[in-house]
């Protein structure tokens, strides 16, 4: 199995910068809470497509994120492949997606997660297992992240996008462990652990909210 390519991921988070700083206005809180060696996981919420690639442009680390493997058709495709990121098949038990999101954590990389599965109101409101079944079975800490501001108002320029030099918070809040301390692997402890961090990504949110006044 040949593992996502960490270079690749810091081009990409270079080209996140870039794009990222230059065409909108981000402000990031508290990505010194990010560890900044070692595995972790980043749960964010998920309320526009810009969300990823804004993570990938503020996150203080270089992030292998997990991403349909719809949105890797053609050149993009391709380009996603190069810059580090993970096809997945969100309809079925994918074990290659989930063995390389593993591989990502034992080389004590940055796995970016969208723990709703898909796009909606980005408030974390349905969480599928994966997220506690990465965290339990890795040991890896979760860092929440609440993009906030980029479903406000549309884009002049091109409707699908919030408005150029627009203003987006991206808020990093405290890492927490996800299991109970014992190592559990089974379907109870994976319930037990995605409850666990329903709770922490909407406390969060909320806070996050609060600090932005959005």
């Amino acid at each position: 199995m040949t593992l996502p390519s960490a270079k690749g991921a810091a081009v990409g988070r270079r080209i996140g910068i870039g794009l990222m700083y230059g065409f909108w206005k981000p402000r990031v809180l508290g990505a010194w809470r990010v560890p900044a060696s070692g595995p972790v996981i980043l749960a964010v919420n998920h309320a526009h497509n810009i969300d990823g690639p804004m993570l990938m442009g503020t996150a203080p680390r270089p992030v292998h994120f997990l991403i349909k493997k719809e949105a890797f058709v053609g050149p993009l495709g391709s380009f996603l492949e190069g810059i580090g990121q993970l096809k997945v098949d969100r309809e079925s038990t994918d074990r290659t997606a989930i063995g390389n999101a593993l591989g990502v954590l034992d080389q004590g990389g940055v796995l970016g997660i969208f723990p709703e599965g898909t796009r909606g109101d980005g408030d974390f409101a349905s969480l599928r297992a994966g997220l506690a079944y990465f965290a339990v079975r890795s040991g890896a800490p979760i860092v929440p992240v609440a993009v906030l501001g980029s479903t406000e108002r549309r884009g002049r320029l091109v409707k699908a996008l919030p408005p150029l030099r627009g203003s987006v918070d991206v808020v990093f809040g405290d890492a927490f462990e996800a299991g109970d301390g014992s190592g559990r692997r089974t379907r109870k402890a994976l319930d037990e652990a995605t409850v666990r961090i329903q709770g922490k990504l909407t406390a969060h949110l909320e806070n996050a909210r609060r600090l932005t006044g959005r």
